[in-house]
């Protein structure tokens, strides 16, 4: 391929020169697909002086001016850019300002000190200015805000700080937290908060902050005891079973009308742990006459001797999440207390306890769990799956964990992209079906995997009329559109007198719709030759087949209609590259199995199929934890965290099958 060594030598480079400036990798290979932007980025790097590198912040703002500069203004592009590596111009929205600039003002009418005040260059905009203008915007807007509360356009407030301070940092004023109801210290364990951080992390967000509520235990327990003073909450001594039985019963408990004086004296005994685990309970004075059954008077406090593992030793009494959660809510000036339809029949409690303390109620708001067919939802459900082990673990590829379908190969673009597009609705019926997430998958990773030859079930076949010592290497594509001239687009297979098909590539009998191989019949190896079948050899049994023997046509005259994958010996005596591929299917056989009474008897037994003794191509020797490959004719597959040094081990992620249709659900 003319030329091809020397293109490939060129796309490296700029690839290294891309990496350098700060583009995440992905961002820097999809650039090189592009031959107008690379040559455009290329040489804004060069004029900028940064080709042996520069901080991300400053590499991202030339990506945009390489990409977004007026062509009109070229002649200013040198003065720009040295703004940019200066930091005299640093933000989004002083390079907008500018570009804007150029795009508007003729080169002669040109003038720095306009230009510097346009992008607003030399004006600093510290953090505690920032946050003085959003104390005035919230201050000017109190009465509105106070009124409106989760009604409030954010937008708008956001606008009114970015037009007192349009030189400021906007990723400084953030919204969002992360809170851990951690109300029971026999179920908190530091792995699982650590690893909600950095899943979400992983899902490309970042919280403003990370709060617990243990952090509230001296208010929440505060406010009980004021909640006993004003009559709404009472020390109960009946067991679970008791409570359980007065519950379905609709009995009051023989407790509930003691004295406020003697709930606060036995609320006090125990905090102070002088009453026994299990004897006492403070339970919310609701409603047992209501038809909610979450009004019949809920538990607020239990005695457990355990230390919290976020506020150590210092509690022995707990707050439920029932009592803790609606005013931690509170406390922290939630505009909306989001959640799934099953909770729809606690706000009642929610609003009810608030209201008795005369606390801030929170805009509550439920809406249906998201369902996806032939799996399970629920955490409930799920934890019985990863306790009883009919999975490998909450990160079990077959799961519709975030965790889970990490570690399958499913990238966080793709989840985004599948719930952006489903929404949010309150219809408890509906169920997603699996085919639009996976259509999701498919579109990542069509551009992202490069591809490569992998042979589930090797059947051997030898090449008679080519010498055992004699090895033809051949280009395959990684990418479908390669062109002959990139060699990075392409990477070397051997063939050799040894290869190896799919066993399920061969038949004994041939018929017209089947274009595999087959005695005296002839099919193309993908990026190699025709071959024919001229013998097959059979174990004593004379079924079995033990291999194939077969001529190839050198010359490519030969024009069979069927294509097949294949992986040959790499050289005489040695075995193609053994991986072991795990295929993973829909966890359950029926679309909706929560519906089901016996729903663990319908797991499906094929979900999870192991080929220990897979053949590949030598492109996957280096293939690190994470990698993402298409298995031409197979699907996509990723590389998992169970793999040695010694033992590759893929994921199939999804097939390349795709049955979706936008149009559908």
């Amino acid at each position: 391929m003319p030329g091809k060594e020397d293109s490939s030598s060129d796309k490296e480079q700029c690839l290294d020169l891309f990496l350098k400036i700060g583009l995440d990798e992905r961002t820097a290979k999809n650039t090189i697909a592009n031959n107008k932007v690379t040559a455009n980025l290329t040489a804004v790097i060069h004029e900028a002086g940064v080709t042996d590198g520069c901080s991300r912040t400053v590499g991202n703002l030339i990506y945009t001016v390489a990409t977004k500069y007026p062509a009109n203004a070229l002649v200013h592009r040198p003065t720009l850019l040295q703004y940019v590596v200066s930091s005299k111009i640093k933000t989004t929205a002083q390079l907008d300002a500018a570009l804007s600039f150029f795009g508007t003002t003729a080169s002669e009418d040109f003038k720095l000190n306009e230009f510097e005040e346009a992008c607003g260059v030399g004006v600093e905009v510290s953090v505690e200015e920032i946050e003085q203008a959003v104390n005035e915007v919230f201050e000017e807007n109190k009465n509105v805000i106070l009124e409106q509360r989760y009604r409030t356009n954010v937008g708008e407030l956001l606008g009114h700080v970015r037009r007192r301070h349009p030189w400021g940092d906007p990723k400084i004023v953030k919204f969002g937290t992360i809170r851990y109801d951690d109300t029971n210290p026999l179920a908190e364990k530091k792995e699982y908060i650590d690893h909600i951080e950095e899943i979400v992390q992983w899902m490309g967000w970042e919280p403003l902050k990370i709060t617990y509520t243990s952090d509230y235990f001296q208010d929440l327990y505060d406010l009980a005891v004021e909640l006993i003073r004003r009559g709404h909450a009472y020390v109960d001594h009946q067991t679970p079973d008791e409570i359980k039985e007065s519950r379905e019963k609709k009995m009051n408990s023989p407790w509930r009308d003691r004295p406020v004086s003697e709930s606060l004296k036995l609320f006090e005994d125990m905090r102070k742990g002088l009453i026994e685990e299990g004897k006492a309970t403070l339970r919310m004075k609701q409603d047992m006459q209501s038809d909610n059954y979450n009004m019949y008077d809920l538990i607020a406090y239990r005695i457990k001797f355990t230390p919290h593992p976020h506020a150590g030793d210092k509690w022995c009494i707990y707050p439920s999440y029932d009592y803790a959660h609606c005013i931690v809510d509170s406390i922290e000036n939630i505009t909306h207390s989001l959640c799934t339809l099953e909770f729809e029949t606690r706000r009642a409690s929610y609003y009810w306890l608030l209201h008795a303390l005369g606390l801030y109620q929170p805009h509550v708001w439920e809406y249906s769990r998201l369902n996806v067919t032939n799996t399970v939802m629920s955490k409930r459900k799920l934890n019985r799956l990863v306790t009883d082990k009919w999975v490998d673990g909450w990160d079990d590829p077959r799961l519709m964990t975030l965790a889970g379908l990490r570690r399958r190969g499913v990238t966080p673009t793709a989840i985004n992209a599948f719930v952006r597009g489903v929404g949010i609705t309150r219809s408890d019926n509906s169920i997603i079906n699996l085919d639009r997430l996976e259509y999701h998958i498919r579109e990542e990773l069509n551009k992202a995997a490069p591809r490569t030859m992998v042979v589930l079930h090797p059947l051997k076949v030898v090449i008679t009329n080519l010498e055992a010592d004699s090895i033809i290497n051949l280009d395959a594509k990684r990418w479908p559109d390669a062109q002959t001239d990139d060699a990075s687009a392409f990477y070397k297979v051997p063939f050799s007198n040894i290869i190896y098909i799919e066993n399920s590539d061969f038949r004994m009998k041939d018929s017209k719709d089947y274009y595999g191989l087959a005695p005296g019949k002839s099919v193309l190896l993908r990026y190699a030759f025709p071959i024919k079948c001229t013998e097959v050899i059979l174990a004593d049994d004379k079924e079995t087949i033990l291999e194939i023997r077969a001529e190839y046509d050198p010359s490519k005259k030969t024009k069979p209609k069927g294509v097949l994958h294949w992986v040959a010996a790499p050289s005489p005596g040695v075995d193609p590259l053994m991986v072991e591929v795990r295929l993973f299917d829909k966890l359950f056989l029926s679309e909706n199995p929560a519906e089901l009474d016996d729903w663990l008897a319908d797991l499906n037994p094929q979900s999870k199929v192991v080929i220990p003794g897979a053949y590949a191509t030598s492109l996957l020797q280096n293939a690190a934890v994470g990698d993402k490959f298409q298995f031409e004719r197979l699907g996509y597959f990723v590389v998992d965290r169970d793999s040695t040094p010694g033992k590759l081990i893929f994921n199939r992620t999804v097939t390349l099958r795709d049955s979706y249709s936008k149009g559908g659900k």
